[in-house]
């Protein structure tokens, strides 16, 4: 069922998991799990063809402990299309997301079979919505640049991905490297196999601190974005440094 959202976006910012919305054993990180984050992408992956049918230009997915949210800035139209829905007690958003989609998408087909017009089906889908003028956020979906670097590198050094934005990262590296050698240097008992990987991270870390590498996207930080030109979801972005 949609309902109409007594919320701003401004009210749904996330404090646990970007996926679930849990709090517990979170420390630092952004999901309580890969499963759960990959839960969530594939709900919203599987509803791209409605999404398509609607001209998306592009599309956000975010959420509370009360509501699901989608909105929706359609191709040649300045304005935001606002999906809503509650939470269902004991589901997770990416199930919410799921029945809000399915609702959504009986919706269309139901139009389409009386009509025989996609664009009416489109358009009365579309007509469900609430209808928001678009702010100046979420006309230019923010574009950062992601460090082209193995994950497992920083794992071996227990490091995290914002330690790449530091000033002085070649310190923050030789550093972790220090850490690491007093715990798995085969002299203080460790392992050799570890040990041989924690080097050759060490070493990866040096180079590329040395030439940084990065890849252009665009997203929203505590938002899913769906980009309608590559016709794909985007987890939320690292919140800017």
């Amino acid at each position: 069922m949609l309902v109409k959202s007594r919320k701003s976006p401004e009210d749904k910012i996330l404090r646990g998991c970007l996926a679930c919305g849990a709090t517990d054993n979170l420390g630092k990180r952004r999901y309580c799990s890969i499963s759960c984050r990959r839960q969530l992408r594939q709900k919203l992956s599987a509803r791209i063809g409605l999404l398509q049918a609607l001209n998306t230009r592009y599309a956000t997915f975010y959420f509370d402990d009360d509501e699901i949210v989608m909105d929706v800035v359609v191709h040649g139209i300045r304005e935001i299309f606002r999906f809503v829905a509650p939470r269902q007690a004991g589901r997770k958003p990416a199930d919410d997301f799921g029945g809000m989609a399915n609702l959504l998408g009986a919706a269309w087909w139901e139009e389409e079979k009386k009509t025989r017009k996609t664009y009416l089906a489109s358009r009365h889908v579309l007509g469900l919505a609430q209808r928001h003028a678009i702010t100046e956020g979420l006309t230019r979906p923010r574009l950062i640049k992601v460090p082209t670097v193995n994950l497992q590198n920083l794992a071996h050094l227990d490091l995290a991905k914002t330690d790449l934005h530091v000033s002085d990262l070649v310190k923050v590296v030789k550093n972790a490297y220090r850490r690491q050698v007093k715990i798995h240097h085969p002299d203080a008992g460790g392992q050799a196999a570890t040990f041989r990987k924690i080097h050759q991270a060490y070493q990866d870390l040096l180079r590329w601190a040395d030439h940084p590498t990065f890849i252009r996207r665009r997203g929203f930080p505590d938002k899913w974005y769906y980009d309608g030109d590559n016709k794909k979801w985007v987890q939320p972005m690292p919140a800017k440094r």
